[in-house]
């Protein structure tokens, strides 16, 4: 099959109901997450999640009350108790912090339906197809809202969805999120915590930060990138794998500007490994950015990556690589990498 012959639509109830921690993260529980002896941090981020978690209880986080899709036929939320009603996951890439993120959602005691896990970009997609005030109403009933990689970069959202949040811990909703950094604050490349704090404007009383150091846990003791096979091999065991996808990579990041990053989600559903032919620098800072979101859903979903042409830590420009999308590409980078990886066991002698 071919990527670039799906256009996928998606009704808002679909996105609603995909809200929950990606097949990546469905299994991952604090128990499964291993902490660096030589990082405290992370041993002491997973003893406060699980008590914010245990927390959480209450009369509407354990089935009762439920509402339906849109939030209708179902009694107001209860006011938020004192105190913060949310935690800031604060580390570099690599070191866990979707695995925790996602715990915390497995850990809630609370019913599925009552629970909303999402990347920003859902998020934002979410009020896109809804509406700012019927998404206020959907989530409202909520116990606990995730938000992954919170993106600082873009003022209008962050403005946007700040908004919102604030309208959602006025109704109860407890809170968690990552974020990634702002441009020009790149430092160590951190995700730095005063920055969200400060561009979530009147929300930062509501978060306690939890910081997380460590190194990028998909480098550790691993090989290097597998160096991309020739376009007969990649071509070869597109054909021999059942449920795979066989592009042309230029072609590929055409067809992605004709889709809603929404869709990128649906773009993927029953793919069994991704094949890519010729690889290439990415021409342009939006195609880089689409490539992100795309290489986002690939990891999440588990879709091995076989291809040719460059390898992809040659992806990106080092204009792009120094810019104030910096982040994203790093982590695009680590993910097509360690998918790569995955991808080699495809291969097959040409």
């Amino acid at each position: 099959m071919s990527l670039c012959a799906r256009e996928p639509h998606v009704p808002a109830d679909r996105l609603v109901a995909e809200m929950v921690p990606p097949p990546r993260f469905d299994s991952v529980r604090f128990g499964t997450y291993v902490p660096d002896p030589g990082q405290p941090s992370q041993s002491e981020a997973v003893r406060v999640l699980e008590e914010f978690a245990g927390g959480l209880g209450g009369a509407h986080a354990v089935g009762g009350a439920k509402r339906g899709f849109l939030g209708f036929g179902r009694s107001r939320a209860p006011k938020a108790p004192a105190g913060p009603r949310g935690v800031y996951l604060d580390g570099g890439y690599g070191v866990g912090k979707t695995h925790l993120l996602a715990s915390l959602w497995h850990a809630t005691p609370a019913d599925p339906s009552l629970k909303a896990f999402g990347t920003f970009v859902e998020l934002t997609n979410l009020v896109g197809a809804l509406g700012f005030q019927q998404t206020v109403r959907t989530l409202s009933g909520h116990r606990l809202l995730c938000i992954d990689e919170f993106e600082l970069d873009d003022p209008g959202d962050t403005v946007l969805v700040s908004t919102l949040l604030g309208k959602l811990v006025e109704a109860g909703v407890a809170l968690a999120a990552t974020s990634n950094t702002l441009p020009g604050k790149l430092g160590e490349g951190r995700f730095a915590a005063v920055d969200f704090l400060r561009e979530i404007q009147g929300l930062s009383a509501h978060f306690r930060t939890l910081r997380i150091d460590g190194e990028d846990y998909r480098h550790r003791g691993l090989p290097e990138a597998p160096a991309p096979c020739s376009d007969e091999v990649v071509t070869k065991a597109a054909h021999a794998t059942e449920g795979a996808s066989l592009d042309d990579f230029a072609h590929l990041l055409e067809h992605l500007a004709k889709v809603h990053p929404s869709r990128y989600g649906a773009l993927t559903d029953g793919l069994r490994a991704v094949c890519l032919t010729d690889v290439r620098p990415v021409p342009d800072q939006s195609t880089a950015l689409r490539l992100v979101v795309l290489a986002d859903r690939l990891y999440d979903r588990e879709v091995p990556v076989l291809a040719s042409g460059l390898p992809f830590d040659r992806l990106f420009s080092e204009e792009m690589l120094n810019g104030g999308y910096r982040k994203k590409y790093f982590r695009a980078i680590s993910r097509l990498t360690a998918l790569a990886r995955d991808g080699q066991r495809l291969a097959t002698p040409a």
